[in-house]
């Protein structure tokens, strides 16, 4: 799509182009037909971790309860748990009444326990769900989880039904598409230099606009002014080539679950449409001063330690060829608990902090955004998670420290915990020096 031409006026300007920017144009142009709606990308739509996550559409979001009570109360946080479970139908409802084809299949998700440390946090993570009113979510034992995929060592885990797998990038460009089609203008290859009350400056021309909603989640601390708001977390994935029935019999997976396990340092996969295995992982999690990727190019360690993943995972696509590697930065708050805020003040907006949670969450953040932003009163709007604030993350090289500690640690943990013991006391201190 072509660049900004120069200077512009419009009713309403956002900035990012990936899910949340396009669901909150799409939701203020529902509510709202006659807004002048701009969005800005310094790439193009879906560029970032909208075009390139793992397809997991869950309903699930990052939090923690007792940093949202502190926003409102009980049933809040009740409420908003319900309301992010009813994404998944939200956003396939919305993909089949625009004809979008993102190779979306309804499935449940596997949380996988490969060692009795595992188990222990399967059960406290079911526990924690079901206690906050999620009836979708059970512990299945060792029969249960062999039956629907078999992987060495396999000792039980945690089934969430009602959700799907995606083809992320075609999601994206599908939203793009149904946001052009309502009149919303996206011009990419825009960067954003910029922002204030009013006014926003990139280099190709500045838009002023009343109402500035801000949707660049991992790439947050580009923007000046921002730099230790979000950190931006690098994730990075691997896909094989289709692998052939023989192989797939050995497998299982009939059901095309999305499959992750209980490892402090986690893994997610899906069986594609195609017959390939994508295996996501942190890799590397952090480059220092927040830089993000280069477009997308993961480095050879990286690239190793997935490998490494899927063959312990899955020992009987060890031969097959890996087709391609990517990777991304996807946006951290210091509470690592996902936001939506807007100040109507300086008409300034913003969602994010998704913690690599966000192909369902953002389409709740770009209702909420729209509502906020349009002055509503609405069960959205008094959800927990709106205007909720923390500190900015700390300067470098504490930053970096961090970050690279926690995750050694959370290796560690994971190699103690691989001869069968208890659940590693690094883990948890880990967790602690992080705020997690």
């Amino acid at each position: 799509r072509p660049p900004l031409g120069g200077d512009r006026a419009t009713d309403v300007c956002i900035i990012g182009a990936g899910y949340t920017g396009l669901w909150t144009a799409l939701s203020l142009k529902t509510a709202r037909p006659d807004l002048d709606v701009l969005v800005l990308d310094r790439a193009f739509a879906g560029f970032g971790a909208s075009g390139r996550n793992g397809g997991w559409l869950t309903g699930g979001f990052a939090w923690n309860h007792r940093r949202y009570l502190a926003n409102g109360t009980e049933a809040g946080v009740r409420a908003m748990v319900t309301a992010m479970g009813g994404t998944v139908d939200a956003v396939i409802g919305f993909a089949e009444s625009e004809g979008i084809d993102a190779d979306i299949h309804r499935t449940d998700e596997l949380m996988l326990a490969t060692t009795p440390a595992q188990i222990v946090r399967a059960r406290a993570e079911v526990a924690h769900r079901t206690g906050w009113g999620e009836a979708r979510v059970r512990l299945i034992d060792r029969a249960e989880a062999t039956a629907r995929v078999r992987l060495p060592g396999l000792q039980g885990g945690m089934l969430v039904g009602g959700v799907a797998r995606v083809q992320p990038a075609k999601l994206a460009r599908g939203l793009a598409a149904a946001a052009e089609r309502r009149g919303v203008r996206i011009a990419e290859g825009t960067a954003v230099v910029g922002l204030r009350t009013g006014r926003v400056e990139t280099t190709r021309g500045t838009v002023t606009a009343p109402i500035i909603l801000r949707a660049t989640e991992g790439f947050t601390a580009t923007l000046p002014g921002h730099a230790r708001d979000w950190l931006p977390l690098n994730s990075a994935q691997i896909v094989t080539a289709p692998l052939p029935p023989e192989i797939w019999a050995k497998i299982g997976w009939e059901g095309a679950e999305i499959i992750g396990d209980f490892a402090n340092t986690y893994c997610y996969c899906q069986r594609t449409r195609e017959g390939r295995i994508a295996v996501g992982a942190r890799g590397i999690p952090y480059r220092y001063g927040s830089a993000t990727d280069q477009s997308g190019t993961p480095d050879d360690e990286t690239i190793r330690r997935l490998i490494a993943i899927l063959h312990r995972h899955f020992p009987a696509a060890a031969g097959v060829p890996i087709a391609h590697a990517w990777c991304g930065v996807l946006g951290v708050p210091r509470d690592w608990c996902a936001t939506v805020g807007f100040d109507p003040a300086t008409g300034i907006g913003w969602a994010g902090g998704y913690v690599g949670v966000g192909v369902s969450t953002s389409n709740l953040a770009g209702r909420t955004l729209a509502d906020l932003a349009l002055g509503r009163d609405t069960a959205l709007t008094r959800l927990p998670w709106v205007n909720h604030r923390v500190r900015k993350w700390e300067r470098e090289p504490l930053r970096w420290l961090g970050l690279h500690g926690m995750y050694a640690l959370l290796n560690a943990a994971d190699r103690a915990e691989a001869g069968g013991g208890p659940p590693s006391r690094l883990a948890t201190l880990a967790n602690r020096i992080m705020g997690r």
